[in-house]
């Protein structure tokens, strides 16, 4: 009984605006308390730094401050362009420059939210422009984003490699084919709407007519990606090393190349990727508290005896499904790095119990909580896309079932082929 009213209690904060790691933090302190025990408050601190003293972890600020200085630079614009160039001359072009624009720009930020706003801030205006419905654009941007935390480099995979001691660089390239299956999902969406509606061809003679130039500029975006994943699949450099670089190649860029970044935008880029990364780290630490607590009144330990109980341990694939539900439904409620944070250390060990390969088990959690970025009600990329296009929430969320239904399908996919998140990490001997 007391463990529900906790529950509510954490529902209550959430309902009212309390920010996600306050509203863990306090949680966990009402269940201390509640053990009677005031000794174990000492836990508090040193799980919560625990939580976010990792050197896996030390990746996570410079691929976010990539993504930003690419914004501030001029970079995205660059890869948009690219992305025009290759895909845009057919019907409901720019449906299939949404897609390939994130496929690109996920190769240097890792961020859902990021490609949403980046990519979003300029298709979606233009989508509306060439006869796409405002809804439809802005749902196709926002489940497009969700290939940015898939392929390499991915927040949501430092973070789960942090809690698994599990390879980055495998994790990166078990990410590669997934992600591409998933935009690959998303094109092929885009082109039965687009006749199905008769949406009319792009018309991007201009860009044509640049074509050469667009490729000379495009040459500088592109680096960035190959210098964080041909630095970690050749062996050169470690995550966290390759995302240094990618840093430095941006200013140096942003400066003296593109000349489109000033001081003032360095400091904003500096400034928006320390608040991105405080707000990850002050969730992990409150998330790995609340674990704690939950291991200490052995709700984790109910939960593995139930599932081995169950007979499911002899059946990966319908582990991972039961598994995957589960994260579903919990990620439609709470923010997904906090999910992440929280089930991962529970689902784990089961799924190495069951013989599934940890790489492809990174990968299903992985687009499990990304998924939960586009799912109402909590899908934080809904309200970010609604907020660019000017789309209702509602007539939003109405729309976006579709491509939620696609992500999941795909997802089903990785689970029942193990061979598309392996092939590649077997390969570079991992």
């Amino acid at each position: 009984m007391y463990g529900i009213i906790l529950f509510l209690g954490f529902i209550l904060q959430m309902l009212i605006g309390v920010p996600l790691y306050a509203a863990l933090l306090m949680t966990s302190l009402l269940g201390l308390l509640g053990t009677g025990n005031i000794t174990l408050l000492r836990v508090i601190p040193q799980q919560f730094y625990g939580g976010m003293d990792s050197f896996t972890l030390l990746a996570l600020p410079f691929f976010i401050l990539t993504g930003n200085l690419m914004n501030r630079s001029g970079l995205t614009d660059r890869l948009i362009d690219f992305s025009r160039l290759i895909v845009g001359r057919v019907r409901g072009g720019l449906g299939y420059v949404n897609v390939v624009g994130s496929v690109v720009f996920a190769g240097v930020n890792g961020s859902a939210a990021a490609d949403s706003s980046a990519l979003g801030s300029i298709l979606i205006p233009a989508m509306v422009k060439e006869g796409f419905p405002a809804a439809y654009s802005a749902g196709i941007t926002a489940a497009s984003s969700l290939i940015g935390p898939i392929i390499p480099p991915s927040m949501f995979m430092i973070i789960y490699a942090s809690l698994t001691n599990t390879s980055i660089g495998g994790l990166f390239a078990a990410g590669f084919i997934p992600g591409l299956i998933l935009g690959i999902a998303y094109m092929i969406m885009n082109w039965v709407y687009s006749r199905k509606y008769n949406v009319p061809v792009t018309d991007i003679e201009e860009v044509y007519k640049s074509k050469w130039q667009i490729l000379r500029r495009s040459v500088m975006a592109l680096i960035a990606p190959l210098i964080i994943m041909g630095g970690i699949i050749e062996g050169f450099v470690t995550p966290t090393e390759s995302g240094a670089l990618a840093c430095v190649y941006c200013v140096i860029v942003g400066f003296f190349v593109t000349r489109e970044l000033t001081l003032k935008s360095l400091c904003m880029a500096l400034y928006e990727s320390i608040r991105s990364t405080a707000a990850v780290f002050l969730i992990m630490g409150a998330a790995s508290v609340v674990g704690w607590y939950m291991k200490y009144e052995r709700i984790t330990q109910a939960f593995s005896a139930l599932i081995m109980n169950s007979g499911l341990m002899t059946h990966p694939f319908m582990l991972m499904l039961v598994l995957s539900a589960i994260t579903f439904i919990i990620g439609m409620f709470m923010e997904e790095i906090a999910v992440l944070t929280l089930l991962t250390p529970v689902f784990y060990p089961l799924a190495m119990r069951a013989g599934i390969n940890p790489f492809q088990f990174g990968v299903v959690m992985t687009l499990n909580v990304t998924i939960a970025l586009i799912t109402p009600p909590v899908g934080a990329c809904n309200y970010i896309v609604a907020a660019i296009g000017h789309v209702p929430i509602g007539e939003l969320f109405r729309e976006i079932w579709p491509f939620i239904m696609v992500a999941l399908a795909v997802l089903i996919i990785i689970i029942s082929f193990p061979f598309l998140t392996s092939i590649i990490p077997a390969l570079m001997g991992l």
